[in-house]
């Protein structure tokens, strides 16, 4: 049997260590990815289209898809697209 890695040594190992370039890339489109599922999974729960949401908060269908894709999102649209969808945003320190 081979030796085991944790996520976090396969993490720094592929994309960096923490506060690297490469390490901050890697974090800030995890986020993106992450937060595109949860916009998806939402919409999809409510049986709204991508047309039908983008309408609700005054955007076009192919920003909802980019955002659901995992480009990168501003905050205020962000809580513009959880509102619609019913969700809430909490911010909390570490």
């Amino acid at each position: 049997m081979g030796k085991s890695i944790n996520a976090k040594e396969l993490i720094a190992k592929r994309y960096g260590k923490e506060g690297s370039k490469e390490r901050e890339e890697f974090r800030e489109n995890a986020f993106s990815y992450y937060f595109g599922e949860i916009i998806k999974n939402r919409r999809k729960e409510l049986h709204m289209s991508q047309e039908n949401l983008a309408q609700k908060v005054g955007k076009k269908r192919p920003y909802i898809s980019r955002i659901e894709n995992g480009e990168d999102i501003r905050l205020s649209n962000f809580s513009l697209l959880a509102n619609a969808l019913g969700l809430s945003i909490q911010l909390t320190a570490e």
